[in-house]
């Protein structure tokens, strides 16, 4: 392990390694906060600019994350593109918008990121099986990488839950199981991580803390690669999907190192998409934590369908200078059509939450018009492909005349052939 040790996010109180499957025992009488992954004096003062590179994986910046490159659980992961959204930005009215296209990573979601980092935390360590608790993208990541270290793997997911995510978590030999109740997946991965050791990839005690700090350390690279992919200008702002808020702790503790190494002049300002509105709340009555509330519907995000985000997420959002907005169902189902209509980007719907909140902010005047966005794409459409699909229109039917093809496409389409037709 590379890695020196473990902190505390609120209270700074230092902890060994061996207590990653734990919160601040110090902090917790007050509230539950995580531990965050030191390094010593390893990651301290100035250092050169990593020099441009066609490897492609997160680990060329290894000599930043827990354990050495040497020891990777690795399937190339990270070196996604950052993708200009030009028509989204003249909708919208912003000078710059960009996608960070996680559906790109091996199980196609920028969760590979944090399975890569703690599953290769747990082989360096020694442990036997990894666990997690997931509605989908983490569970599907930590069976994948699990895999690849040859480590059994144990998902607690809940009945409902997307399919074709579920499928893929078990294609790939993980032991997956459903609880009636979302509360019992906690309370059931608990008990092993306890009794059992094993390994935790993801949140098992509510309220939730947040992920394996280990894990959140894979997130750190969506900072650096950024940073790079625009010649090393900050942009303005990041605008991340949100469920407990561990991308957008990994991605500012990116930005923070980055700016430590002189690599970059200063920072972004981040911003939650989320559901429920916990993290808008929490900032709105000046609350030391997020609160829990009221599941008011049901969404179609199920990956960000938290009802109560992390205190960590919540003071990165406030040391950033930045914000959270609550997304509603129409707004991430009409953003999902237009990006892949008009950008050739299909997402699960969580994946088009930063955009309907960027909308909402330049509407309020909180963006302005000369400023450059990053949206954080977060997994491909077809983790979810059913929700898509009850959003469409019965598929039309033809027979073999082209005539009447040619009267589908004017009557369903408003497709004018003869207007289009080549000379």
């Amino acid at each position: 392990m590379q890695a020196a040790g473990l902190q505390c996010v609120r209270c700074a109180a230092a902890y060994p390694l061996a207590h990653h499957n734990l919160d601040c025992p110090a902090c917790r009488g007050a509230l539950r906060a995580n531990l965050t992954v030191i390094y010593g004096d390893g990651l301290s003062g100035a250092r050169p600019r990593p020099a441009p590179s066609s490897a492609g994986s997160m680990w060329r910046f290894a000599d930043a994350l827990p354990v050495a490159r040497s020891e990777a659980v690795t399937m190339g992961e990270g070196g996604t593109p950052l993708t200009s959204l030009p028509r989204a930005a003249a909708e919208i009215g912003v000078a710059a918008l960009y996608a960070k296209d996680e559906s790109r990573n091996p199980t196609w979601s920028f969760k590979d990121r944090l399975a890569s980092a703690a599953i290769s935390s747990a082989k360096a360590m020694g442990a036997k099986v990894i666990a997690s608790s997931s509605s989908g993208n983490a569970g599907a990541a930590a069976a994948a990488y699990a895999a690849r270290a040859g480590l059994p793997c144990i998902v607690f997911t809940f009945q409902g839950t997307a399919g074709p995510m579920v499928t893929q978590m078990r294609a790939y030999g993980a032991m997956v199981i459903a609880t009636r109740d979302k509360a019992h997946r906690w309370t059931l991965l608990e008990e092993g991580v306890r009794e059992y050791g094993w390994f935790p990839t993801s949140p098992f005690f509510g309220p939730a803390a947040g992920s394996n700090p280990f894990g959140i350390e894979g997130y750190k690279t969506l900072a650096y690669e950024i940073a790079e992919q625009l010649d090393w200008q900050v942009p303005d702002w990041c605008v991340l999907p949100v469920c407990y808020g561990d991308a957008l702790v990994g991605m500012w503790k990116g930005f923070l190192e980055m700016r430590a190494w002189g690599w970059i002049d200063r920072l972004p300002r981040l911003v939650a998409a989320e559901i429920y509105g916990s993290f808008g709340k929490a900032l709105s009555d000046n609350l030391e934590a997020p609160p829990a509330m009221p599941r008011t519907h049901d969404t179609v995000a199920v990956s960000i369908g938290a009802a109560q985000g992390t205190f960590q997420a919540l003071d990165v959002l406030r040391r950033s200078g930045g914000c959270a907005v609550s997304v509603a169902n129409a707004d991430l189902m009409r953003w999902q059509s237009a990006l892949a209509a008009k950008e050739g980007l299909y997402g699960e719907p969580s994946a088009l939450a930063p955009l309907a909140a960027v909308e909402q902010l330049r509407r309020t005047g909180v963006i302005s018009a000369g400023d450059r966005v990053v949206t954080l794409f977060t997994a491909a459409g077809l983790k979810d492909p059913e929700v898509t699909a009850r959003s469409l229109p019965e598929l039309p039917v033809v027979d073999g005349q082209f005539a009447t093809t040619l009267d589908v496409l004017t009557e369903r389409f408003g497709f004018d052939a003869a207007a289009m037709k080549a000379h």
